[in-house]
């Protein structure tokens, strides 16, 4: 709706499979159904919303499914999978979200899904040394045969098998853009860019060619929040708060980090890659184009980090003392 504010919210596929549990659809759907709860704060206090969910167990089962049926019927491409994956997340999501809204009365917005093509470049360095590794593991003698018959990159995994690796190009254009800003603009809940996106790549003649790829939906999250110029991006994860030494006896929980700083930590190796680093990076692109904040925390403290009470808050620089969760309380109010 015309002058509605809006957030993007980027979480990942993990929080739809929860660790020790089997993945069922009905693990996911119940699953889906916290997540939606979740989200409640936001639609609560006025916002416009787009989603944008991980894959990463979703699709490594799909491409395990791909795997057992080779010989009954043709495998799938993994951008296909991909695809796959943004239909059977977003019809768990759309059901969820619209059930939440229902019981709370929050009445007057749809919930929609967009499959979504992320071009990318076909020279991006991630090409040329894939690293991203996805499905299943497989025992030396399968995967000789696929490296030799279908030309996979793979590589062997701590004693637990060999596994497919594939590039991981950052995202260049969100192809269905547009159809995004109109649908939330309309004051639609979008599900969009999951998993990523369908990795895509255009041909010299303009036309867009499907890859073998995956890209990080952080990246695309904040693609996506950057071209709306949302008022405010929230990236969920497994933690409260970002922290600085994770995991070791020194461990220091951050409430606010400026842009600057966020920097000079990565050059120092807190955040690694696969983990905290691409959700810094990609908070850290958002706020250099907009000058707006980033929250991030989990899905189960997001009503508390609105408020200020959790979470980690990322700024383009630090206000004086005093000022900074009032700052960032009536971005988020």
């Amino acid at each position: 709706m015309p002058g509605r504010k809006l957030a993007v919210v980027a979480f990942g596929g993990n929080a739809l499979i929860k660790e020790g549990q089997e993945g069922t659809q009905w693990d996911q759907i119940e699953n889906a159904e916290k997540t939606a709860r979740s989200l409640l704060p936001l639609l609560r206090g006025g916002y416009g919303l787009v989603v944008v969910h991980g894959n990463g167990p979703q699709v490594g089962n799909i491409l395990i499914q791909v795997e057992e049926a080779v010989t009954k019927v043709p495998p799938l491409s993994l951008d296909v999978c991909v695809a796959a994956s943004e239909g059977s997340i977003g019809y768990m999501l759309e059901m969820a979200l619209l059930n939440a809204m229902r019981r709370q009365r929050l009445r007057g917005r749809g919930v929609i899904t967009l499959v979504t093509e992320v071009v990318v470049d076909q020279n991006d360095p991630g090409f040329r040394r894939p690293t991203k590794p996805i499905g299943p593991f497989y025992p030396r003698f399968r995967a000789e045969y696929l490296m030799r018959k279908q030309g996979w990159n793979m590589v062997e995994d701590a004693g637990r098998g060999w596994r497919k690796v594939v590039p991981s190009p950052r995202p260049l254009e969100v192809v269905q853009m547009d159809a995004i800003r109109r649908a939330a603009g309309a004051g639609h809940v979008v599900i969009a860019g999951g998993g990523g996106g369908i990795p895509v790549y255009r041909t010299a003649r303009g036309d867009l060619r499907g890859v073998e790829a995956v890209i990080d939906k952080d990246y695309t999250a904040g693609l996506i929040a950057t071209s709306l110029k949302c008022d405010l991006f929230v990236i969920l994860t497994g933690v409260d708060q970002v922290s600085l030494n994770f995991g070791r006896p020194d461990e220091t929980k951050i409430r606010m980090m400026s842009v600057p700083e966020a920097r000079a930590h990565q050059g120092d190796g807190q955040f690694p890659e696969g983990s905290m680093g691409p959700k810094i990076r990609a908070a850290v692109e958002f706020i250099e184009v907009t000058g707006r904040g980033v929250l991030i925390t989990s899905a189960a403290r997001l009503g508390e980090a609105l408020r200020g009470r959790a979470g980690t808050r990322l700024v383009a620089s630090r206000p004086r003392q005093g000022r900074a969760t009032a700052r960032f309380r009536a971005e988020a109010s």
